[in-house]
């Protein structure tokens, strides 16, 4: 049986994190990198799809590229974090299900529809940035996501020859507590929320 979390646990993945906009200069070795991605990887999705693909834009020269179809002030988060993860979904994921999951014969098939296959590497690549906030503040890093950028220029920079495109950018490290907002609310049980 699986055990509840600490207190503290709870406190680190969501009660007392938050949204960091302002970085101190340490830079990300390659290895926490990957143990972040080692962590999410393990997250759900339908039929294990696992469609999300991750650049970690760490190079001042990657990071001039992803500020300049950025907007605002997101251009400073990028060009000052240790690292901004560009989370993209590739519409060649079903390439891989027989590898993925290999029980069921001809699982490619369940995605012929364009459609239905742009919905489920959406919707999964969006739980797998998700898994992906969380497994780096489980390891004790901060985290900035971002939707204010041009996806087609992104795209274009990054995925081009591809058939991934991109979901939502997340900057990672260490926070220094600059240029962030008060708590702001959330909805109650009662407003967001039904039993039936």
């Amino acid at each position: 049986m699986t055990e509840r979390l600490a207190e503290s646990a709870l406190d680190q993945l969501f009660r007392d994190a938050r949204s960091h906009n302002g970085w101190k200069t340490d830079p990300l070795s390659e290895a926490t990198l990957r143990e972040v991605y080692e962590l999410a990887r393990f997250g759900p999705t339908a039929a294990n799809t696992s469609p999300a693909r991750f650049i970690f834009v760490t190079s001042a020269e990657a990071k001039e590229k992803l500020a300049s179809v950025s907007s605002g002030n997101n251009q400073a988060k990028i060009k000052t974090a240790p690292a901004t993860v560009i989370i993209g979904y590739d519409m060649d994921f079903p390439e891989h299900m027989e590898t993925l999951f290999p029980h069921v014969p001809g699982v490619k098939g369940w995605f012929s529809d364009p459609v239905a296959a742009e919905q489920t590497a959406f919707r999964n690549s969006s739980l797998q940035g998700a898994y992906f906030i969380v497994a780096a503040r489980s390891l004790g890093l901060d985290c900035g996501p971002m939707s204010g950028f041009d996806n087609g220029k992104v795209d274009a920079l990054f995925f081009a020859g591809t058939k991934i495109k991109s979901n939502f950018i997340c900057s990672i490290g260490h926070g220094d507590g600059a240029n962030m907002f008060d708590r702001l609310p959330r909805l109650s049980f009662e407003d967001a929320c039904k039993i039936v």
